[in-house]
């Protein structure tokens, strides 16, 4: 098939036998179990309990995460190669496991405490529970520096105050990353993170988003009232918050990369299919040199983010320097991921239009990887400083 020999230049990046099975049963997994229901899910906005059950059974919750805390023990490539065959199917579902992996998992298991890593990190790991990263704020998005929100020292315990926007897995959560100012004199310095509770009093989960894209996954605001966080929970030392937030993004931006790519991928293969079965003029809409053109120029670009994406990752898996891959995969995938999806859509014609088609919802889901975890214009920012670093 086109589309698998086209993958399978991803071999340049020597990917193992491991990896491909990894792929395969990623891809099996959303094509069986994610692709059923999958638009009325996006419909209804209704989050996809029964399916993030299962990639947490499935070991897709928590795939870089030691088998000592009950994770995968996988490298980042596995995972990459994971977040593109589900994001090919369902972008919420993906970005659910994103969140998970690439922010919760990733920070617990290199900066938490041994305790904390046994008492959150393991359930997380295993899907029992699900985590959520707080750093966005109604005025602070791109400006991560300018935290509202406030964490007291009271001696042996903070005191919580302050409102998180746009938190993927906001209600779904029970565990939460919070971000938060104790010093506002040592500004970006003065800032920590702690591990907040669901259910703690004054913890409030706010209204939930309705969202043009990625609909399935929930996004709320989360509001803080004196929530009493116990000194235990900050990660790292005091002021280390900041710091913390900055390099597990590093990570997060390439499961947002790879996510990108599968949007653009998933809806690739669609169009690319579609353009074989519909006739136009007396011929299958692929002969005509017009429809060749986009998929050819689709192709291209998917396969050239791709690479990018592979690097980041097998940078990351190597312990080398990947801050400017990661902004560049994810700058890249993102703006081909809007491209792709708009082409695709164009390629149906009018029925790219309707939601049975899936490819109108690809277009809408592109939309937030251009956004999240570093706008594009962030991303270009951590680029150029890396040029000249």
């Amino acid at each position: 098939m086109a589309t698998a020999a086209l993958e399978l230049q991803g071999l340049n990046f020597n990917l193992s036998e491991e990896h491909l099975a990894v792929k395969e049963a990623a891809r099996s997994f959303a094509q069986d179990e994610l692709l059923p229901g999958v638009i009325d899910r996006d419909n209804e906005a209704k989050f996809p309990t029964e399916q993030v059950k299962r990639m947490g059974e499935l070991g897709f919750l928590g795939m870089m995460v030691s088998p000592e805390y009950g994770g995968g023990g996988m490298d980042t490539v596995s995972y990459v190669l994971a977040m593109e065959e589900i994001s090919k199917v369902d972008a919420s579902c993906s970005v659910i496991m994103s969140v998970n992996n690439s922010l919760v998992c990733y920070g617990l298991e290199a900066y938490g405490s041994e305790e904390q890593k046994q008492t959150y990190l393991t359930r997380l790991a295993t899907g029992e529970i699900i985590g959520a990263f707080c750093l966005s704020e109604p005025e602070a998005g791109s400006d991560a520096t300018s935290q509202s929100t406030t964490a007291e020292d009271k001696s042996d315990h903070y005191l919580l105050n302050g409102t998180k926007n746009w938190i993927t897995n906001g209600n779904s959560s029970s565990v939460c990353l919070v971000i938060a100012q104790t010093d506002r004199e040592k500004k970006h310095r003065g800032i920590n993170c702690l591990i907040v509770e669901k259910g703690l009093p004054g913890f409030v989960v706010g209204k939930k988003e309705d969202k043009m894209g990625i609909r399935a996954s929930d996004t709320h605001s989360l509001l803080f009232t004196d929530v009493k966080i116990p000194k235990a929970n900050r990660i790292g030392d005091d002021g280390f918050g900041f710091k913390f937030a900055m390099t597990t993004l590093n990570g997060g931006r390439i499961g947002i990369a790879a996510q990108a790519l599968g949007i653009a991928a998933g809806a690739y293969e669609l169009a690319l299919n579609y353009s074989q079965e519909r006739r136009s003029f007396g011929k299958q809409l692929f002969d005509h040199q017009a429809i060749q053109f986009k998929l050819a120029e689709m192709a291209t670009k998917i396969e050239a983010a791709r690479l990018l994406v592979y690097k980041a990752a097998r940078l990351k898996d190597e312990h080398k320097d990947y801050v400017q891959a990661a902004a560049m995969a994810k700058l890249f995938a993102s703006e081909v991921a809007m491209w792709a999806t708009t082409e695709a859509v164009q390629i149906h014609g009018g029925y790219g239009y309707v939601k049975e088609f899936h490819v109108e919802r690809f277009m809408r889901d592109a939309k937030i990887t251009q956004i999240y975890e570093g706008t594009s214009e962030i991303q270009k920012l951590v680029i150029a400083r890396e040029l000249i670093r």
